[in-house]
């Protein structure tokens, strides 16, 4: 084959897509590239359950811990990255393994997205001094002001998407209501993808995610979070939304305890994948489907690759 077809991993939290990617790579020449929001974050590898220093000398990893924390990453600056390194892979005759648990990322890599252009830096410093020194309440105001159809498509407590569309609307001076009903464009037009989902029973997976945090935990998921108070990251920026850090931070900040903290996030994390499983089983449609969590099983692994190699006959 000249060029490998893209593989896409995608399931919820905690259910073995990680590893799944892996194990794909060693049996396929791939590089594994990351498609979660938080696990890009250079400062929380812990907490965002990134791939440990040992799996990454394993099969080689990319989008892993590469923005600083001040970084306001979305799924446009994702996109252009992402697409370059499955560009570089398959031109090393590489297979690209693109795994994650963001809907929203993986359906814009496969499906197109909407063809909004980049804002500047400096409207993108406006809408943040505004949401930080008055609140996402009067963004919202001066977007509903400006841009009332773009307003409705928001909830007025959503800072990154209030701010996301006043940007959208200071730069181009059209609505993203407008933007959002032309035609989608595709990173890759001409390539199908192998989309592969990990859909395991809800109870399996919070049973995982209640481990997962205790495990997180023992390993310096709190120092991290003390970090991103030290440095007085802004608390509308993602990096601070990643699931476990709110909670974490309010025990730090003496408003709960830690074993109400924990607890939190252990909720919360499971309320999270619960709204993964309904994403994925409703909207990513998948060559192949594991109707549990991944744990290592040669004879998935086996399936998967017999599906993928006949694509390339």
């Amino acid at each position: 084959m000249s060029q490998n077809i893209p593989i896409v991993i995608g399931g919820p939290t905690a259910s073995g897509k990680s590893q799944l990617a892996i194990d794909l790579a060693l049996e396929l020449n791939g590089v594994v590239i990351n498609a979660d929001a938080s696990q890009v974050y250079k400062s929380i590898p812990v907490i965002a359950a990134s791939p440990s220093a040992e799996d990454k000398q394993k099969v080689p990893h990319r989008l892993y811990e590469y923005l600083d924390d001040e970084v306001n990453g979305n799924v446009v600056t994702w996109l252009e990255d992402a697409a370059a390194e499955i560009r570089k892979a398959r031109q090393q005759a590489k297979t690209p393994i693109i795994v994650g648990g963001g809907g929203l990322y993986l359906d814009n890599l496969i499906n197109g997205t909407t063809p909004i252009p980049e804002t500047n830096q400096e409207i993108r410093a406006e809408a943040l001094r505004i949401s930080e020194q008055n609140g996402v309440a009067e963004l919202y105001k001066l977007l509903a002001a400006v841009d009332p159809a773009g307003a409705a498509m928001v909830k007025p407590t959503d800072t990154t998407r209030v701010r996301r569309a006043y940007e959208i609307f200071r730069g181009t001076g059209i609505s993203i209501a407008d933007w959002f009903t032309r035609p989608m464009i595709k990173k890759f037009p001409d390539i199908r993808f192998f989309v592969i989902k990990l859909m395991p029973l809800k109870t399996d997976l919070d049973l995982r995610c209640n481990l997962r945090f205790d495990i997180m935990m023992a390993n310096g998921a709190l120092e991290e979070v003390r970090h991103l108070l030290e440095k007085n990251v802004s608390p509308d920026l993602p990096v601070m939304k990643a699931q476990g850090v709110p909670d974490l931070a309010a025990f730090l900040r003496g408003e709960v305890s830690r074993q109400e903290a924990t607890e939190n996030a252990k909720l919360h994390t499971r309320q999270y994948a619960k709204r993964q499983l309904t994403w994925f089983r409703n909207k990513l449609e998948a060559d192949i489907t594991l109707n549990g969590c991944y744990g290592g099983e040669a004879d998935f692994i086996n399936d998967v690759k017999k599906q993928y190699k006949m694509l390339h006959k």
